[in-house]
């Protein structure tokens, strides 16, 4: 596995949902410090650089995506229904009206156009003028962004920060004519949306829900254990994950990546001014039952509000972690991690992004209380379990 030097590609999602660089805090060494969450927010400039950044920049991550994986070779005749097919997404601001309305879906070439054009999110491809693909390489984007389906399901109008649950890395990468027979095996059994963040890392596999990567501005750690900032994280995934030149040292890890010169550490700075400008989506309209959302308020904040605490909806923002066993999930993805516990997840946006739980082990909001009136013997009625997933339905 290590043979292929970080094989992976990631969130994120999230946009990487966060993720990226030089620690500030608990989880390992950081190679850059980067401003507090506010002196981001204010700044406009920033934001928009890390706008860009977010959605177009490889970190110089092609050496593994061309040079090593050769899915450049792969995606030169994947169609546009094939690429669809594994979650792939297509920004239509990006296609002339005329383009799109004649495109065939079923040819590689159209792939290629799309390719051309900047269009398939997430992706960015270098193609000369025999129309052949020369480099391919991923950006944040592409797990953590989806689009509205506008056009038609995959083609739409860019959502950043929001999950790509459609999307199905492991599927992707064991499209790759590198990847060993054993490893394909692995990446086919995650599934869409999910992926796991360590496989490359320790040979391991428990695969984590892709998260959305908004509603961040408050939240003090993104991991779903709680190891370190946003920063941190995002570097972890642009260099431990997408492949991207830089340096991440971790020794509690054991990692020690040493890619140089280091064009990742720079931009994490306006990367993570982007990720905490984007702001939590609304409910959808007439999505839930006001009134029973009203009666559930009450029942959430008495049987809820001791760990998801304030505004932020977590109390890992003053530190807090817990056992798996505490809130009854399985514990092997954190026996992976330095923390070796969970935090509690944020509340934001819950109904734009099924399934629940770090591993996707509830597939609704329904399961979610369910889950927690049996493991947390709350004694809730099957009425009051309603109305607090009506009232979770609101945040």
């Amino acid at each position: 596995m290590r043979q292929l030097d970080n094989i992976v590609l990631v969130s994120l999602s999230a946009a990487l949902v966060a993720a990226l660089a030089g620690c500030s805090g608990s989880e390992g060494q950081a190679q850059a410090a980067t401003p507090p969450p506010s002196t981001h927010a204010l700044n406009p400039q920033l934001i928009a650089q890390g706008k860009e950044i977010f959605r177009f920049d490889t970190f110089g991550d092609e050496r593994q995506w061309t040079d090593q994986l050769r899915m450049h070779e792969v995606v030169q005749n994947l169609t546009p229904v094939q690429a669809l097919g594994v979650g792939l997404k297509v920004d239509v601001d990006a296609v002339p009206p005329e383009v799109l309305a004649s495109a065939d879906l079923n040819s590689a070439a159209t792939t290629v156009a799309l390719l051309k054009l900047n269009a398939v999110v997430g992706v960015k491809a270098t193609v000369n003028d025999e129309n052949v693909i020369t480099s391919l390489g991923v950006t944040c984007a592409l797990c953590h962004s989806t689009v509205d389906d506008s056009a038609r399901d995959g083609i739409g109008h860019r959502l950043d920060g929001w999950p790509n649950r459609d999307l199905d890395p492991g599927a992707i990468i064991a499209l790759s004519p590198a990847v060993p027979d054993a490893a394909k095996e692995v990446y086919n059994s995650w599934g869409p949306g999910m992926y796991d963040p360590r496989f490359n890392i320790d040979g391991k596999s428990t695969p984590l829900v892709l998260p959305p990567a908004y509603g961040l501005q408050h939240i003090k750690n993104e991991t779903y254990t709680g190891e370190a900032p946003i920063s941190y994280w995002n570097a972890y995934v642009a260099i431990t994950q997408m492949g991207g030149v830089g340096v991440f040292v971790d020794p509690r890890l054991g990692i020690n990546i040493q890619r140089t010169p280091d064009i990742v550490t720079p931009k994490l700075p306006a990367l993570r001014a982007y990720q905490l400008s984007l702001n939590t989506p609304p409910p959808p309209p007439n999505s839930y039952d006001v009134a029973a959302a009203q009666r559930g308020k009450p029942l959430f904040a008495q049987n809820c509000q001791g760990c998801h605490v304030g505004a932020t909806g977590t109390d890992n923002n003053g530190g807090k972690l817990h056992a798996p066993a505490e809130t009854g999930m399985d514990g092997a993805y954190a026996a992976r991690t330095t923390t070796k516990a969970y935090r509690t997840t944020p509340l934001r946006g819950l109904q734009h992004h099924p399934p629940y739980f770090h591993d996707g082990s509830a597939e609704s909001l329904e399961d979610v209380v369910a889950h927690y009136n049996d493991v947390r013997q709350l004694g809730l009625t099957p009425a009051q379990r309603a109305d607090i997933v009506e009232y979770l339905k609101t945040l």
